[in-house]
């Protein structure tokens, strides 16, 4: 199993960004959350096979996501105990 932090940054908040990453992460089989940070930013997790996780990243990176997307940070985590849903923070 994949399990990965994303740290979106841009105009990502009040334009149902954590919404649609929802919905995405949820058709690829994918749990974890998105949350609003207080600098504007959102944090993603998702948990899940490689290859949906990957065709999140390819999407969160790409001109389909909400809002105007200026950076994707990600940071694989190890032994990282997946939720059971993909919720909304």
């Amino acid at each position: 199993m994949a399990a990965i932090r994303v740290r979106v940054t841009g105009r990502v908040q009040g334009v149902g960004f954590r919404y649609g990453t929802a919905d995405r992460a949820r058709a690829l089989g994918l749990t974890g959350s998105a949350v609003n940070r207080p600098d504007g930013s959102v944090d993603v997790e998702a948990y899940g096979d490689e290859p949906a996780v990957q065709r999140l990243l390819d999407w969160l990176r790409g001109p389909g996501a909400p809002g105007r997307v200026r950076q994707v940070e990600v940071t694989r985590l190890d032994d990282a105990a997946a939720p059971r849903t993909f919720s909304i923070g």
